[in-house]
C-alpha cells in the first residue's frame, strides 16, 4: 500500500480536484483530534456544537468511533470524488447508496474485532450522512467560499508547477511519506504493504484539503486518489493589521474597494466616499487592472463590485451569506 504502480496513460489523464466532501471530512476529523495550532484556533470556535451533538447522537458516536483504526480510515468516508467539479450533495448521495452491510464490512477492515450493538442494525448509510451533512452545514458551508478559493490557488499553482518541473515538483512540498519516486511509482505513505498495481484504474485524482496530513481515496478497483494539505494551510498567520490596506493601496483606493459589498456606480462611489468622479474613475481603473475589481454595465450606469481578490483584500472573503 505504501507505494502505487501508476500505467502512464492513467497518469496523464490524472486531475486535480477539489471537494467539497473531502475537505468535510478534513474538517471533521479536525474536530476528532487537531494536531497543528492552526487546526486548534479553527477547531474551538466550533467544539462545543460539535460535542453536543454527539452527546445527543449515540449511534454517531459508535460509528465514529469504529471508522478510525491505527492505520486506516473507512472506505465509505473516503471516496473518489464522482466528476471532476462535484457538489456536496453529488458525493453525499454516492454514500447514501451504500447498504447496511457493506458499511459494516469497511468498518471490520479498519478496526477487526466485534462491532458495538448499535451498529448491528439498519441506517448506518444515513448516520454517516447524517455525520457529515452535520459538519458541512456547520462548520465548512458557511465559509466554502474562502475555502474554495484557497484550493483553487493551491490547484493553479501546482499544475503550473507540473507544467515546469513534472511530477517529482508538483509533489516536492507535500507532506514527507509522499514523494514521486519515478518510473511510474508513486509514495502515498510509509506503511510496509506490498505494492498496488493501478492497472484497472480509469481515474485518478490528486485533491487539496485543509488538513495537515494527507489520505488515500479509493473505490477499488477502478477509482483512485490521494488528498493532501493545500498550500499554505500549514503556515502560522497574524491578523493584518488594521490600516494594512491602505498602507498597501492608499487610503482612498482603500476606501473605495470597502464600499464596493454590491455592485456601485462610479457616480455612487464619489457621493460615498466625497472624492472627485475622476479620482474615482481613476482609481476603480487601477483596481480592474489589478483584478481586484469587476464591472458591468446596467442601462446609462456603469457598476463595479469586488472580485474574489477584491474579497481577501478588504478581509471579506467567505462572509456573504452568513447569518
Amino acid at each position: 500500500m505504501g507505494v502505487w504502480r501508476v500505467p502512464v496513460d492513467l497518469l496523464v489523464r490524472s486531475r486535480f480536484t477539489i471537494s467539497p466532501l473531502t475537505d468535510t471530512f478534513a474538517a471533521l476529523r479536525t474536530l476528532r483530534r487537531a494536531p497543528h495550532p492552526w487546526q486548534q484556533a479553527w477547531r474551538q470556535p466550533h467544539l462545543a456544537a460539535y460535542k453536543q451533538m454527539l452527546a445527543r447522537q449515540p449511534k454517531v458516536r459508535a460509528l465514529l468511533a469504529a471508522s478510525f483504526g491505527f492505520h486506516w480510515i473507512a472506505d465509505f468516508f473516503t471516496r473518489v470524488p464522482p466528476t471532476a467539479a462535484p457538489t456536496f450533495a453529488e458525493e453525499l448521495a454516492a454514500i447514501a447508496g451504500y447498504t447496511d452491510e457493506q458499511i459494516r464490512d469497511d468498518l471490520r477492515a479498519t478496526r477487526p474485532g466485534p462491532l458495538d450493538d448499535l451498529l448491528s442494525g439498519e441506517g448506518l448509510a444515513q448516520t454517516a450522512v447524517y455525520l457529515l451533512d452535520w459538519v458541512w452545514t456547520h462548520t465548512v458551508a458557511p465559509e466554502w467560499p474562502a475555502r474554495e478559493q484557497r484550493l483553487r490557488a493551491d490547484v493553479v499553482a501546482r499544475t503550473a508547477r507540473l507544467s515546469a518541473e513534472g511530477w517529482a515538483g508538483a509533489f516536492a512540498d507535500l507532506e514527507g511519506t509522499v514523494r514521486w519516486l519515478g518510473e511510474g511509482r508513486l509514495q502515498v505513505n510509509d506503511l510496509p504493504e506490498p505494492p498496488v498495481p493501478l492497472d484497472q484504474a480509469e481515474r485518478l485524482v490528486f485533491v487539496p484539503a485543509h488538513y495537515s496530513r494527507g489520505w488515500v481515496l479509493w473505490n477499488r478497483p477502478t477509482c483512485f486518489g490521494l488528498v493532501y494539505p493545500a498550500r499554505g494551510v500549514l503556515a502560522e498567520t497574524t491578523p493584518p493589521a488594521p490600516d494594512g490596506l491602505d498602507r498597501l493601496i492608499g487610503p482612498n483606493r482603500a476606501a473605495i474597494l470597502r464600499r464596493l459589498d454590491t455592485p456601485v456606480s462610479t457616480s455612487h462611489l464619489a457621493a460615498l466616499t466625497g472624492l472627485a468622479l475622476g479620482s474615482v474613475s481613476d482609481h476603480l481603473r487601477v483596481l480592474l487592472d489589478a483584478g481586484a475589481v469587476a464591472k458591468c454595465r446596467s442601462g446609462r450606469e456603469v457598476l463595479y463590485w469586488r472580485t474574489p481578490l477584491g474579497e481577501a483584500m478588504t478581509g471579506r472573503a467567505g462572509q456573504k451569506g452568513r447569518t
